[in-house]
């Protein structure tokens, strides 16, 4: 396979008047450092970054993620592939571009989840292959296919972030009826994974995950408002105990060293603000910065930076983001 040639060096994703840039490498500016040289054909860079990611295998999973996101990241990956095919980290980036390409209508999604597949048995410790595969299921897969899917990743990281968020996405998705069910399974789901999580995971915070999941897909449905701000769905007895608990446990907790946690501090600060409590999203904002995350303030069908803009300035009072 002949890889593309070299796009110019990459401009960057840097801050924009606003302050802030909706960057999936979050505040990993190694990664976004190395994803920059990919583009450029640079997969060298890639193998050391990898290799020293190790079995951290949450941070392992967004690192190749954000690589894989890459329109030429199957290329380079399938580039460094041929030169070292015993490279498992190799054999994982390419398993995740092809799956982004298949997103993209590139790919064949069968042709994708054989390349998951294989990369899973060169490593059968790593969930993230699985993870890759359950990206993709996400969008052409079956529930039964998701949940089976899910089951490897969980039984090869009990705490895996991005595979619960995944599931509690499609979970809520599953709607009868013209109204919000309070037993609905996505929050017997959420409930169930933050009990059985140690008490410093940030999977204590799912609750909340799900809850504005379900927002999202009871405003597509015309159930609720799609002006978040408009919508009681943040006011009931139970959305305010779910927020209050994920509230306090991040008090607590904190987790600042997980790749992922500001993904949960944008859901959580998004719910804050519309459950009327503008000084605890502000504390949230704070740690934010301007790493904010497209999702949750484009639930449903938003702009996400004129939401999140809007939201940051009520709660903070104008204050710049930082």
């Amino acid at each position: 396979m002949t890889p593309p040639p070299p796009p110019p060096p990459p401009l960057g994703r840097s801050r924009n008047k606003d302050g802030f840039a909706f960057d999936p490498a979050l505040d990993d500016t190694e990664l976004a450092g190395v994803r920059d040289a990919l583009v450029q054909g640079r997969w060298g860079e890639s193998r050391t970054l990898l290799a020293r990611t190790g079995r951290d295998w949450d941070r392992r999973g967004h690192r190749l993620v954000v690589l894989g996101m890459e329109p030429n990241s199957a290329a380079w990956a399938e580039e460094w592939r041929l030169a070292e095919p015993d490279s498992v980290d190799a054999a994982a980036l390419y398993a995740c571009a092809k799956v982004f390409r298949a997103l993209r209508g590139k790919e064949d999604p069968a042709a994708a989840r054989e390349v998951c597949r294989a990369a899973a048995r060169m490593y059968p410790a790593d969930p993230s292959p699985w993870l890759a595969l359950l990206i993709l299921a996400r969008h052409t897969g079956t529930d039964e296919e998701r949940l089976q899917i899910f089951d490897q990743v969980r039984g090869r990281h009990r705490e895996h972030h991005h595979a619960h968020h995944l599931m509690t996405a499609c979970l809520a998705e599953h709607q009868q009826g013209d109204r919000d069910d309070p037993f609905h399974e996505v929050y017997d789901f959420a409930a169930w994974a933050a009990e059985q999580a140690p008490a410093d995971s940030p999977l204590c915070a799912l609750p909340v995950i799900a809850h504005t999941e379900r927002y999202r897909v009871l405003a597509h449905a015309g159930i609720e408002p799609r002006d978040p701000t408009r919508s009681g769905h943040w006011k009931s007895r139970r959305a305010r105990q779910v927020m209050k608990a994920a509230f306090d446990w991040w008090l607590e907790w904190g987790y600042e060293e997980h790749p992922r946690r500001l993904v949960d501090l944008n859901f959580l600060a998004h719910a804050k603000y519309h459950e009327g409590r503008p000084w605890e999203a502000a504390a949230l904002f704070h740690r934010i910065g301007r790493h904010a995350t497209k999702e949750p303030w484009s639930y449903p069908d938003r702009d996400p930076r004129k939401t999140y803009r809007a939201a940051h300035a009520a709660a903070t009072g104008g204050t710049d983001i930082r």
